[in-house]
């Protein structure tokens, strides 16, 4: 196969459905496309009932999410809230103070990587003062006092 930008097994279903339409059996046609044959009659059937839809991934298939979204609410509302610097013995939040923190609550096992991936997808980066803000933000000192900026840009710049 050549390189495409395509998932690979996408291009299985395709290469079946194009050989079954040009005439080859079952069995030839999941040889071509490295399928069973019993993969290509389901892939033909699905065909007939759903066109062209049979080439994208089916609902529902894949790995489950771990944690709830409440639990990822959780997260989220750890990182919002401000150390405490007796209790957390921190002035600002990393991923395993907070890994730490969390696994005191009712998230016992998660993992940083976890954190950190909850954490992007909420819009959070880790910036150089060591913490974490919500990506586009800044605090800016003014004569008038401490106001938060918004960057305009920020989707343009996060893609």
């Amino acid at each position: 196969m050549k390189a495409t930008s395509e998932r690979l097994d996408a291009v299985k279903r395709a290469k079946a459905l194009l050989a079954v339409a040009a005439g080859a059996t079952l069995t030839v046609a999941g040889q071509e496309a490295g399928l069973s044959r019993e993969a290509v009659a389901q892939i033909v059937h699905r065909f007939n009932q759903c066109g062209l839809a049979v080439l994208e991934t089916a609902t529902g298939r894949g790995r489950k999410p771990t944690y709830t979204s409440a639990q990822r609410a959780l997260i989220l509302a750890e990182v919002q809230r401000e150390p405490d610097r007796k209790k957390d013995q921190t002035a600002t939040w990393s991923l395993m103070l907070l890994r730490d923190a969390l696994r005191k609550t009712d998230l016992p096992q998660v993992a940083a990587e976890t954190i950190r991936e909850v954490l992007h997808e909420a819009g959070y980066s880790y910036q150089r003062t060591r913490t974490w803000c919500h990506t586009g933000y800044a605090l800016r000192k003014r004569k008038s006092g401490t106001v938060t900026v918004y960057d305009l840009e920020t989707p343009e710049k996060k893609d």
